[in-house]
């Protein structure tokens, strides 16, 4: 192949890239071999890599249950719901929730018991997560501005209710960059059952730059094209890449504005690296059987088995340097209500008795592990859901609607006050009462037990310099060490 420049001159970008696309999985080896590569030249320097403070978390779980997962019936215990069960609510007779008029209130048909040392009562649904309530501060009065389940979703995720705007893991990874060479910084797991409401909007970079979006990656579904076609060799793969090195090269040199370019450059350097991790972290049979049984992989309940791979999956990402992963126990609405996730509008009973032993044993196994390896003491997990649900049953249902006003998310691991309780709703759950939280009050504490001042993490974008937190948000001290 002509190594001179003048033979480029001959052939258009179009017409370059249409006869090597076969070569594109791994065009960054040439980036992979040399050290003064494009990424050193454009990537921002200034706090790179650098924190505003000492922080408490290094890296961060994200376990999120989509269908807005029941405060009142999961975390949060309301014995005036027992008391008032089968009365109207009082002064919301005629209320018109998401779905329209709501009936009764309506007791939690399952029990509360209190757990560990600390008290705290959580459902008898959840027998494996009581082991872990001494560890983990709840935040009982969030809200969010968003009935919906998409917007909400993307809200809970992104600080604002519409796309486009970063994920709180993009925002980490353009803080701090990968804490590994091999592996992305930002990975979500999808759910065997499929992705949440809005999709990849909930993982999305937004404005910032697209390296900054998380792959996607399951036990159901590995990351694909990572091999190298059978029909073309080693050698041809490598010339490929060498070429379209320098011809990226000298555009982004011409263009240094020009940010796409150099993200898909940056993903290709990714690509070819991780088809050698990739395969490995992915590997679950390298796993005892023992861990297996723990996590339930081979469990006779299939939706079980496979969110338990995935949190073995989430597990081992953690363990290798992955910055952020975003874990998801349920996906967007079915056809049926409560059947593919948490948005028990018809049969609150039968839908959780589904949901949760598929969430229960497998994230306290994945919880269990990262405390007895040590992990936990520089990982933030965190777990939320979009929003609530009413205490009242839905008209001419047995189950609940929609409710935004008031619910409950919690933190555990590194920086945060275990056996902690943050704000309240009111007696039967309907509003945030006491201390009333909000998305950018939850993520501006996330940031800070990363290490980042939640107004000083910005970036520029039409006129504005955007954050996460939007133009809000207070840091919990109540919950920090």
């Amino acid at each position: 192949m002509p190594s001179d420049d003048s033979s480029l001159q001959i052939l258009t970008r179009r017409q370059l890239l249409g006869n090597v696309y076969t070569g594109l999985a791994g065009v960054g080896l040439m980036q992979l071999l040399t050290e003064c590569g494009t990424a050193a030249e454009t990537e921002w320097e200034p706090g790179r890599g650098k924190t505003h403070h000492s922080p408490k978390a290094k890296r961060v779980l994200q376990i999120f249950c989509p269908g807005a997962a029941s405060h009142v019936d999961l975390w949060e215990h309301k014995p005036s719901l027992d008391k008032w069960h089968g009365k109207p609510l009082p002064g919301e007779e005629e209320f018109l929730s998401f779905q329209g008029k709501n009936g009764n209130l309506m007791k939690s048909p399952w029990p509360f018991a209190a757990a560990g040392q600390s008290g705290n009562k959580i459902s008898s649904l959840l027998p494996h997560m009581a082991e872990h309530v001494d560890d983990i501060a709840f935040i009982h009065s969030m809200s969010n501005a968003s009935n919906t389940h998409g917007p909400a979703c993307v809200f809970m995720n992104t600080g604002h209710p519409t796309e486009g705007f970063p994920s709180a893991g993009a925002w980490l990874g353009y803080a701090l960059g990968s804490e590994n060479d091999n592996l992305p910084t930002y990975v979500a797991i999808p759910d065997i059952r499929g992705e949440p409401p809005n999709g990849k909007a909930n993982w999305s970079n937004g404005f910032l730059p697209a390296r900054h979006q998380a792959i996607m990656m399951s036990d159901q579904q590995p990351i694909r094209n990572l091999s190298r076609p059978a029909e073309i060799t080693e050698s041809q793969e490598t010339a490929t890449k060498q070429l379209l090195e320098r011809l990226n090269r000298k555009f982004a040199d011409a263009n240094p504005a020009e940010t796409d370019l150099q993200a898909r450059v940056d993903a290709y350097a990714l690509a070819a690296k991780m088809q050698l991790s990739a395969p490995e972290v992915s590997d679950l049979s390298r796993e005892s059987q023992a861990t297996h049984d723990k996590y339930g992989t081979g469990d006779k309940n299939a939706l079980k088995a496979g969110y338990g791979r995935n949190c073995l999956l989430a597990r081992r990402l953690l363990e290798r340097g992955v910055r952020y992963v975003n874990l998801y126990c349920a996906s967007r609405a079915s056809g049926v209500d409560g059947l593919l996730n948490w948005d028990a509008h018809k049969t609150l009973k039968a839908d959780y008795e589904r949901h949760c032993p598929i969430f229960d044993g497998p994230t306290s196994a994945l919880l269990n592990d990262l405390k007895q390896s040590g992990l936990l003491e520089e990982t933030l997990v965190l777990w939320t859901t979009e929003f609530g649900r009413m205490p009242t049953h839905q008209l001419d249902t047995a189950g609940r609607d929609h409710n935004a006003d008031g619910f409950t998310c919690w933190m555990m691991g590194a920086g945060v006050k275990g056996g902690t309780t943050y704000g309240a709703t009111d007696a039967f759950g309907r509003r945030a009462e006491v201390n009333p939280t909000t998305v950018w009050d939850y993520y501006a504490t996330v940031l800070h037990l990363l290490g980042f001042n939640h107004t000083g993490l910005t970036w520029y974008h039409n006129g504005l310099n955007r954050r996460l937190t939007d133009v809000h948000g207070t840091v919990i001290t109540d919950i920090l060490t």
